[in-house]
This record gives structure tokens, C-alpha cells and sequence, in this order.
């Protein structure tokens, strides 16, 4: 029974994870840590935490299950830190945003029956800003919460048993469960997650340069910008990681929507352009 949770990145998402576990019914111990005390502290005010570990790799070793909510790479590095200093007793999970390199250094430093468990997750839930002070217990419901899992893992027999905990905890809080294959979700985060992003980056950053100077523009706009442009304020440092982890998928889609940009520019005046429209509404009806 998991009964001590350490919450490694008391951001958006790993604030949001502890309000909804104690609304939940979760009634352990939530210990967090983050590079930002006020971070940490902001987490423990809104009772998203219960105390403010001073040392991630202590509050981990402390603790049954350790979730690394921060980016990417820093998850690959602590995935690397810990690997060394837990046991078969513990289960490490992430949010990661992209699978397949989390995948593979969980396949290469976890899952043995002398070793850790590691559950490589991504929540499908999120705003465009971050930090603890958005965070939301709600956050969570009704979202697929995706898990790329090694269905071979030679786990002990105490890290099968936290794994399905944990997965019964995620149902808890409201999240749907989907398994995938790691180069699966990749490739598909990047249709309907990181193109779209990137799209609103790119729009968002032309708008600046062309109407930047011309505020009222913005007004124009109203709620069709609004909508187009909101994933626009979303972090560098964030996206950064995912765009140096998932290249390839999100190259293939960029390009992919290059050619379908080209070809609406090519077919303003023709009867195709109907068609691409009535494409776009029988996406949206499904």
C-alpha cells in the first residue's frame, strides 16, 4: 500500500498531481521538492504538498513512490541519479511529454527484480502557463493519461505491486488510462500536441512581427486570435526539451502542414478549397 508519495517538480503539474490525490482520498504523506523554494513553498501553502523536502534524492529514498514532474531532460537525469540509490521497493513514474527516450533509459536502469520499477507516464492535461500557482485538482479529470510501459519488465514482486497501485490512483483522480507503444505515443503527441503548438508559436511570433506595433489590431482579432494564439505564451523551457526528444515526428508534421498551408495559398480561388473545408468540419463532427 502506498503510503509516502514524493512529488520531484512542484510546478503546474506536480501541484495539480497533489491537490487531486488528496482530493481524491489520498490520505499518505506527499512530500515535494523543486528547484524554486518558492516553488515548493507555493505548493505547500495551497496544501498541494505536506512538507518541503530539502533534498530530492532523500525525500525519494523516503518514499514508495517517487513522481518526477519537471522536463525532460532533467527527468532523464534523475531517473539516472536514483536508478543508483533505490531499491525494489520503490516505483518512479514521470509526465513527460515525449516517451521514447524515457522508455529506453527505464528499460536500461529500472524494471529488474533488483532494481527500482520505473512507469514511463504522460498525463494529457496541462495549460499554457506553468508553476504551482495554477495548479488544479480537477486538472486531471476527464484527460487520458497515457503510460508507455515494458509489458516484459522483470519487476519485483513490491514494484508490480506499486505499478498497479499507482495506475488505480491515476483512475482515481478522474484520468482515463491508455497504453501505448513509446515510438506510438511519440509519434502521435506530435499530431495533435506538438503541431499544434508550434503552430500557435509560429503564428503568435508572426502576428508580433507584422501587428506587433499596432495593439488595437489584437481587438480585431477577438476570439479567433485568442483561441489560435493562446498555446503562443506557452514556455521555451519546456518545449525546448520536447522538441530536441521527438525532432523526427515533429519535422514529418511540420512538413506535412507546410505542403497543406501551400496547398489552401494555391486553391483560394477554386472549388477545392470547399472540399478542404468540409475535410476539416468531418474532423471536428468525429
Amino acid at each position: 500500500m502506498i503510503e509516502r508519495i514524493a512529488i520531484l517538480g512542484t510546478g503546474l503539474l506536480g501541484a495539480s498531481a497533489g491537490l487531486a490525490l488528496r482530493a481524491a482520498g489520498f490520505g499518505g504523506q506527499l512530500a515535494g521538492w523543486n528547484r524554486s523554494p518558492e516553488q515548493g513553498r507555493l505548493a505547500l501553502e495551497m496544501g498541494a504538498i505536506g512538507e518541503v523536502a530539502g533534498d530530492p534524492i532523500e525525500a525519494a529514498r523516503a518514499s514508495q513512490v517517487v513522481l518526477l514532474a519537471m522536463p525532460i531532460f532533467a527527468t532523464l537525469d534523475y531517473m539516472e541519479k536514483l536508478s543508483a540509490v533505490l531499491g525494489p521497493e520503490h516505483l518512479v513514474t514521470d509526465v513527460g511529454s515525449t516517451k521514447r527516450m524515457i522508455s529506453e533509459a527505464a528499460a536500461r536502469l529500472y524494471n529488474t527484480p533488483e532494481r527500482a520499477a520505473f512507469l514511463p507516464g504522460h498525463p494529457m492535461a496541462g495549460k499554457e502557463r506553468g508553476g504551482a500557482a495554477l495548479a488544479d485538482a480537477d486538472l486531471f479529470r476527464g484527460a487520458v493519461w497515457l503510460f508507455t510501459d515494458d509489458p516484459a519488465a522483470r519487476r519485483s514482486p513490491q514494484g508490480a505491486a506499486l505499478v498497479a497501485e499507482w495506475r488505480k490512483w491515476v483512475q482515481a483522480i478522474g484520468s482515463r488510462i491508455l497504453d501505448l507503444d513509446p515510438a506510438r505515443h511519440d509519434e502521435l503527441v506530435a499530431w495533435v500536441s506538438h503541431l499544434p503548438q508550434f503552430t500557435a508559436t509560429a503564428l503568435s511570433a508572426l502576428l508580433e512581427e507584422e501587428v506587433g506595433a499596432a495593439p488595437e489590431l489584437k481587438d480585431v482579432g477577438g476570439r479567433a486570435l485568442r483561441e489560435m494564439t493562446r498555446l503562443g505564451a506557452s514556455p521555451f523551457s519546456m518545449w525546448r526539451d520536447i522538441a530536441h526528444t521527438n525532432t523526427e515526428a515533429v519535422e514529418h508534421a511540420l512538413l506535412a502542414l507546410e505542403h497543406r498551408l501551400a496547398y489552401l495559398r494555391e486553391n483560394l480561388r477554386t472549388p477545392a478549397l470547399r472540399e478542404e473545408f468540409e475535410q476539416a468540419n468531418r474532423f471536428r463532427r468525429e
